[in-house]
């Protein structure tokens, strides 16, 4: 057997907020409650399990490989909604895209901080 990621627990300062805006933003099905969760299920199977804390935690950082139909209409829903973006993790270059390894990528937060990535290109790929 392999390994494979299966899933992962992401602290939120409202996790239904939190988890409707990733599955929205991504376009994927609407979050599912499970146990004291609720989960944003990927199309590898993964799902990201957003935890509702009002303790600090630290800011997290995901990034999502998509083709570039998926990222059209990510981004176009990123726009859509007035959000800030970057093309870098810094967030020193706003309102831009990056192009690395020849692909597509944009950084943006989600409603509780964490860090959000969309690229076409894995990186180190070349390009």
């Amino acid at each position: 057997m392999s390994i494979k990621l299966d899933h992962t627990i992401v602290h939120a300062r409202d996790q239904q907020k939190s988890s409707e805006f990733l599955a929205e933003i991504l376009g994927v099905g609407p979050p599912q409650r499970f146990s004291h969760f609720h989960t944003v299920r990927l199309d590898n199977g993964v799902t990201l399990d957003f935890m509702e804390t009002d303790s600090a935690f630290d800011i997290q950082h995901f990034a999502f490989l998509v083709d570039d139909a998926e990222f059209d209409a990510i981004f176009g829903r990123i726009r859509e909604r007035g959000l800030p973006y970057w093309a870098d993790p810094f967030h020193r270059i706003p309102n831009e895209i990056n192009t690395n390894d020849g692909g597509r990528g944009v950084y943006f937060d989600d409603p509780s901080g964490h860090y959000l990535e969309i690229i076409t290109k894995p990186y180190g790929s070349g390009g």
